[in-house]
């Protein structure tokens, strides 16, 4: 199994393979409108802008599985991304990204992209380890994703290279980023 053999429903309701994004380094995240992370998707567009043209592709991957972090329908998420942060990388339908209903590319993900722990001494990951103890403790084992904005980088090979947890700012990866596209 490889990523290209994926397939995901993007925002407008039209089926996309993965295959499509072949050769180009992929970044995937799944998002939310009213979570404390969803600022980044400004850095995440500005991640797009830089680097769509050296074969970076960004896809946004809403999901409401973290505390209904993103109540909308997919036409109300489009236009809340669009008009507060610009985002013109592709994002699809709302999806679970844990559980019995997780969306098959999200369980590939997290079998091939292991969690690697939260640094605890930054005060949001204490908070969200709290929080997660408290309300999700089922997302605490494995390579569950703890949250929204988790992020997995997918070489040009279609090979998960890097996960990358939600306090790690999008811009934080523009090394691991060019290291892919060269």
């Amino acid at each position: 199994m490889s990523f290209y053999n994926f397939s995901a429903v993007d925002i407008d309701g039209f089926e996309t393979s993965m295959d499509e994004f072949e050769d180009d380094v992929v970044l995937i995240v799944n998002t939310a409108s009213k979570c404390g992370f969803t600022p980044q998707f400004e850095d995440l567009q500005k991640l797009h802008e830089k680097y769509a043209d050296q074969g970076l592709s960004i896809l946004g991957f809403p999901c409401n599985q973290f505390d209904d972090q993103n109540p909308e329908n997919n036409t109300e998420t489009k236009s809340f991304c669009a008009f507060n942060y610009g985002v013109s990388f592709k994002l699809f339908e709302k999806v679970d990204v844990n559980g019995s209903t997780a969306h098959p590319l999200f369980k590939y993900l997290k079998e091939n992209a292991d969690f690697q722990g939260m640094d605890l001494s930054h005060p949001t990951n204490k908070i969200l380890s709290a929080l997660l103890k408290d309300k999700y403790p089922d997302y605490l084992s494995g390579n569950e994703i703890r949250w929204n904005f988790t992020k997995f980088l997918i070489d040009r090979h279609g090979n998960v290279v890097e996960r990358f947890e939600p306090t790690v700012e999008p811009m934080d990866l523009v090394p691991h980023i060019e290291k892919y596209l060269l």
